[in-house]
């Protein structure tokens, strides 16, 4: 009979509430969760991060525990120098970023393979295939092999907790950070977990050593550290033919498969009687198994999403090996999708989700501050540069309110890019809009460009108090921190006049007019202008709404505009002539956005008792 299994979150499980199979505690955790014990288990002291999809939950879950100093960065680079710095002390430490974020801490990454570490460290990077939560789908393998750093690849709960231990011992054996590859999959979906109910430390000593030769990377110092560098791969590679986590599952010898991460599973799904090569260590590569594995069948292949890594390398061996010749390149894959490839011989498009469950588009929540400046945008007749966050929804119909979007704080930067090829032309026709969180993390480098080069464009500060759009993460600017203490709040109003600009504005987004007035005036103002458009995310000051708006039917002409607010409260119903708008008083906040727009004065707010409204966490 099998073992009993519950299910718990990764906080009560973190503090030991868990199932009990004799003396082997265990509970049902998410990758993400995972990873979190594992880390806690292992001996992290510091953990760091800034907040991105599908990664956000390690941070969170490690945020639990007191032992660990967990904390969230302004930006992805600044996380991973603080973690490598806590390395240098001795401690065990960990940074997690989505894929995107380790361009940003590129810098660091390949520096600290150089310094190598004294406390172990362990990178954790989560890939988004079919950029679900992502504006690409990068293969951050790559940067393993760049970097010249080890990288595992847990495939489920168990291994993403098991990797961890391996990572670190790997990292204070070699001297090295260690990468570990999550992805989407791995890090949302739930396995069984068998947990320690013990935490070991790491064998360093707290203390910093001072070591020139090592920690200084002048010129000379990094050349001799280069060589230590290619001699550690040479070592690592030894490890990694002989590592536990590479599993070869030997079944019909005809086709033999070399996968790992979550693909594993897919293969093993679609073909279940093939030979199976499962790489748990993924670069340096384990040459001689994947040599064995070849001597054991007669056709090999390799199945991994995205780019061909594995296939590249499995190539360079003097292997004959098929992949990429019919598994997609794009996308996720799914058991049915190579099922569809291999007997096509060539790539399937990517899947679109299950058929019988109608599409839901992304949508900006019902009376939030976004939807009347996309609202107000619309009217403004100018360019808009957008970024990353909520208000990148703003692109979306039925505001069609963004024209440009690609990576953190690139908003500001495009705008003056666009500027100095337009000149006098682009007087007034430039906005960039940017969160608070955003700003924070690599904006202000871009506004200080701004001022240097002498810019015009004006920029739209939307500032809601948090990091929305992964979950309402604290930042410098909030003065919340992950761990629940308070801290000093950044003030943006004076931080951007100390950057330089004059024109600086504190707006209210519900206040239509007062605002429409204001961003004419800085699309006027002779040189850079920044208007902050101010309140709170509705998911945090979750309040019963003490008034909402209601359609006068007799009035309403049907002529549209409440629907340009874009808020889901606002719909549309037959009368006996004709249309209607109408209030879905289950959504409706009351912010009075329709009310201000309704040029037929047919919306008006009515004052409601607020036990009479249902609000739900």
């Amino acid at each position: 009979m099998p073992e009993p299994s519950v299910v718990l979150s990764g906080h009560e499980a973190a503090r030991g509430r868990s199932a009990h199979s004799g003396d082997r505690p265990h509970a049902v955790l998410s990758g993400n969760e995972a990873l979190a014990r594992g880390a806690y288990e292992a001996g992290v002291r510091v953990a760091t991060s800034y907040p991105g999809t599908p990664c956000t939950e390690i941070l969170e879950s490690l945020g639990i525990y007191q032992e660990v100093e967990a904390m969230w960065s302004t930006n992805e680079k600044v996380a991973f120098e603080v973690a490598l710095g806590a390395s240098f002390a001795g401690a065990r430490s960990l940074v997690a970023m989505k894929h995107v974020g380790l361009n940003v801490a590129a810098d660091p990454l390949f520096s600290s393979s150089y310094t190598g570490i004294y406390g172990g460290m362990i990178i954790v990077t989560g890939d988004d295939p079919s950029a679900h939560s992502s504006q690409n789908e990068q293969d951050s393998r790559h940067y393993a092999r760049a970097a010249k750093l080890p990288m595992l690849e847990p495939s489920n709960s168990q291994e993403a907790k098991d990797f961890v231990h391996e990572a670190f011992s790997l990292s204070e054996q070699f001297d090295t950070p260690v990468i570990i590859r999550m992805t989407t999959r791995v890090c949302h979906s739930k396995t069984r977990v068998q947990l320690r109910s013990d935490r070991t430390l790491g064998p360093r000593e707290l203390g910093f050593k001072p070591d020139f030769d090592k920690f200084v990377l002048l010129p000379r110092q990094a050349l001799n550290r280069h060589h230590d560098i290619e001699e550690r791969l040479v070592d690592l590679r030894l490890w990694a033919d002989n590592s536990p986590l590479n599993r070869m599952e030997l079944r019909d010898r005809k086709i033999g498969i070399i996968t790992s991460s979550v693909a594993y599973y897919y293969v093993r799904e679609a073909f279940p009687d093939a030979s199976v090569l499962k790489l748990g260590y993924t670069f340096p590569l384990p040459e001689k198994v994947i040599l064995d594995f070849s001597d054991e069948v007669d056709h090999l292949m390799v199945v991994e999403e995205l780019d061909d890594f594995i296939e590249q390398q499995t190539r360079a061996l003097g292997l004959d090996v098929t992949g990429k010749e019919w598994v997609p390149r794009v996308g996720e894959l799914t058991p049915e999708r190579l099922i569809s490839s291999f007997e096509n011989q060539e790539p399937s498009p990517p899947e679109t989700g299950d058929i019988t469950i109608a599409p839901r588009t992304p949508r900006i929540c019902p009376g939030c501050q976004y939807l009347g400046m996309y609202n107000l945008l619309q009217k403004l007749e100018v360019t808009v540069t957008g970024d990353i966050g909520c208000y990148t929804l703003g692109a979306l119909p039925p505001f069609d309110g963004i024209d440009t979007v690609v990576c953190m704080g690139a908003s500001i930067s495009s705008s003056l890019g666009m500027e100095k090829a337009l000149g006098k032309q682009a007087r007034g026709k430039l906005l960039a809009v940017i969160g608070d969180s955003t700003l924070i993390h690599s904006g202000v480098g871009a506004l200080m460009d701004l001022v240097y080069n002498q810019g015009h464009s004006t920029i739209l500060v939307m500032d809601n108090h948090t990091t929305a759009m992964t979950g309402l993460q604290g930042h410098p600017g909030n003065g919340h921190r992950l761990q629940q203490q308070q801290a000093p709040a950044l003030n943006i109003e004076k931080l951007v006049e100390a950057i330089g600009i004059e024109w600086v504005r504190v707006v209210n987004p519900y206040n239509l007019q007062e605002t429409e007035q204001t961003l004419h005036e800085a699309l006027d103002h002779h040189g850079p202008s920044v208007v902050i458009s101010r309140a709170p995310c509705l998911l945090i000051e979750r309040r019963p709404p003490t008034q909402q708006a209601v359609v006068a039917t007799e009035q309403c002409t049907d002529c549209g505009e409440c629907f340009k607010v874009g808020c889901l409260a606002i719909e549309r119903k037959p009368v006996k002539v004709g249309y209607t708008a109408s209030i879905n008083h289950d959504l409706c906040v009351g912010c009075t956005l329709c009310v201000q727009v309704c040029p037929e004065n047919a919306i008006s707010p009515v004052a409601i008792a607020p036990t009479l409204v249902n609000i739900t966490d």
